[in-house]
C-alpha cells in the first residue's frame, strides 16, 4: 500500500540521444544504455522500454516512445 504523506521524487529528463542501441553479437536480442544502466531484451522496443524503468529507478525520466519512433540499433 502507498503512503499518502510520501513525497514524489523529481525525476531528470534526458533526451533520446543520451541512449545507445544495439545488437549483441553472441545472443540474440538488443542491449540499450543510458547513464550508466543497460539492458537486454528480444526487440529494440523490449529494450527501450526495460531502460525506461531502469532509469526511473535512478532518478531520470526518458520519453515513451512507440516501436517506429526508436533508433536504428547499431
Amino acid at each position: 500500500m502507498a503512503d499518502p504523506k510520501r513525497k514524489k521524487k523529481s525525476l531528470k529528463k534526458i533526451g533520446l540521444s543520451a541512449v545507445t542501441i544495439f545488437r549483441i553479437v553472441n545472443r540474440k536480442g538488443y542491449a540499450a544504455v543510458a547513464k550508466g544502466n543497460l539492458t537486454e531484451g528480444r526487440t529494440v522496443y523490449q529494450a527501450y522500454s526495460r531502460l525506461v524503468k531502469a532509469c526511473r529507478r535512478g532518478g531520470y525520466e526518458l520519453p515513451i516512445r512507440k516501436a517506429p519512433d526508436l533508433p536504428k540499433p547499431r
